[in-house]
């Protein structure tokens, strides 16, 4: 045998190495091909709407198609194949009149119901009988309705009654969502709700939680929101008042007093005068009052659901005219009356001495000038 030089070794063994590199990267350079896909359009379907199965990368070398119902080929669960040749649909067990099949491979459902829920298989058919398969999930949900409100109690009474307010219809696969005047509501102290959020309880019912309540039903496929709801809260009366404020009257003058008092539903009122009972009335008139109506005023009221009286006693003094109008002057005016008298004192102060000095001023000067006027012998002698 002829042996071979290192040389020549050495050189076979490097073209063997430069051979498998570039094997090596033609291998990891192969052109590839988009694999078939499928999109359910839309992605969350609506009962008793339509549905399309979109098929994406065909390739181009097919003779037809064969859809299943489920995550695999089987004859017995076949809805229907396609042959792209004849344009022929022909269908199988699982066919329900409502599928069809388009020459691009697309399945359209019409009409979905929630039984058609679940995966289904297209069969790509090609020339080479190399034959691919693809799965896709059609996910279908109910249509919801408008949700509507219930309740156990629609008249609670404030601070005494419990309220159970609960969404309408059940419905499986369904989120619920509260709102209270337009705000999203949470648990508090005051409110609870269910697991399933389906149920809101309002454990202390006060007149502030009238609503409106609304709820809200949402799933992937739709959404709907209920009519505003609203609690008609029972409550009171509060202590009433009375106007108006003014205790004080003249003789002769006409009495108006009226009463008021918070009150759901609105509260009865009566009058006691001096403890005597008057008319049933929110406003109390007396015409031409005297001295002998001076005294107390009450207001009752009641609220004949909640069982709850509240009374306020007002006491009004009756005077006659010139008692009324001594009594009646204010600060002010008294102020301006005493100026009134002082001044006026001061006036005839004033005019008393000019007077008294003008008197004493015109004697003086009547002796002046007697003592200054000569004599009848002086002037004789002159």
């Amino acid at each position: 045998m002829e042996l071979r030089s290192e040389p020549d070794h050495r050189r076979r063994v490097s073209w063997q190495r430069h051979l498998l590199a570039v094997s090596l990267l033609t291998f990891w350079n192969l052109p590839t091909t988009a694999q078939p896909t499928l999109e359910s359009l839309p992605s969350n379907a609506v009962e008793g709407k339509d549905v399309l199965l979109l098929v994406h990368n065909l390739p181009v070398d097919i003779t037809g198609y064969s859809w299943y119902k489920g995550a695999s080929v089987d004859r017995n669960r076949l809805i229907a194949s396609y042959v792209i040749g004849s344009q022929e649909n022909n269908p199988g067990p699982g066919y329900s009149a409502r599928e069809t099949i388009y020459p691009n491979g697309s399945l359209l459902f019409q009409n979905v119901t929630l039984k058609d829920t679940g995966y289904y298989t297209l069969q790509i058919i090609k020339k080479n009988l190399l034959n691919e398969e693809v799965t896709a999930q059609l996910r279908v949900y109910p249509a919801l309705s408008t949700p509507n409100i219930t309740s156990n109690n629609s008249d609670p009474v404030e601070d005494k009654d419990l309220v159970v307010l609960t969404c309408e219809p059940e419905t499986q696969n369904t989120t619920y969502l509260w709102l209270v005047n337009r705000q999203n509501i949470s648990d508090s102290a005051r409110l609870k709700l269910s697991k399933d959020n389906r149920t809101l309880t309002l454990l202390r019912v006060t007149r502030n939680d009238t609503g409106p309540y609304e709820c809200a039903t949402w799933n992937p496929g739709s959404a709907s929101r209920s009519d505003p709801f609203y609690l008609n809260v029972l409550y009171g009366p509060e202590t009433p008042t009375i106007s108006p404020s003014n205790p004080r009257y003249s003789s002769g003058a006409n009495l108006s007093l009226s009463c008021h008092a918070a009150s759901n539903p609105p509260a009865q009122y009566s009058w006691l005068i001096n403890g005597r009972p008057q008319q049933l009335t929110r406003k109390l008139f007396i015409p031409n009052i005297t001295v002998n109506d001076s005294g107390s005023y009450t207001c009752l009221v009641h609220n004949s659901v909640t069982g709850l009286n509240r009374t306020t006693v007002k006491t009004i003094t009756v005077s006659d005219d010139s008692t009324a109008e001594s009594a009646g002057l204010s600060d002010g005016a008294i102020v301006g009356i005493v100026i009134g008298v002082l001044v006026g004192v001061a006036l005839i102060a004033a005019l008393a001495y000019f007077l008294y000095s003008r008197k004493t001023g015109g004697a003086s000067d009547q002796r002046d000038h007697t003592e200054h006027k000569p004599s009848a012998s002086n002037q004789r002698s002159l």
